[in-house]
């Protein structure tokens, strides 16, 4: 086997070149760009966290405040937890507990942290602990 200058003779360089795909439509000088949550929702089949009616109520009365970030970040533990087959889930925050379905991707209940220290939870196969 022939060796220049230590590389195999058999090994080719090839210019580098974007590859073109016959038929493929080339795109304008339009951008069309989806942000990383769209791309993430629809890579994963991801829909958007739904807040069942009962929550609702439980977040209103127990003036339970969450804010956007905090429910992207719920969200996106959710996305993980489903992957992992996780299909119920208790999601502890910093100043409240939520039961979550991650199969309908909705939160089933809601209470202040206080009040979930003296609960016993069943049904659930997974816990998912956020911090701010």
């Amino acid at each position: 086997m022939k060796k220049v200058n230590n590389i195999d003779h058999r090994i080719h360089q090839l210019p580098q070149q974007a590859l073109q795909i016959p038929g493929a439509k080339h795109p304008n000088n339009q951008v069309n760009r989806a942000s990383f949550k769209d791309l993430l929702t629809s890579e994963l089949g991801l829909k958007e966290l739904k807040v069942s009616k009962h929550a609702t109520e439980r977040l209103q009365e127990r003036n339970i405040h969450i804010d956007k970030h905090q429910w992207q970040v719920i969200e996106s533990k959710m996305a993980e937890a489903k992957q992992k087959g996780i299909t119920d889930s208790l999601v502890v925050l910093d100043n409240a507990a939520l039961l979550i379905s991650t199969k309908n991707n909705t939160v089933v209940t809601a209470m202040d942290r206080k009040e979930a220290t003296s609960r016993i939870f069943t049904n659930i196969n997974g816990t998912i602990l956020i911090e701010k």
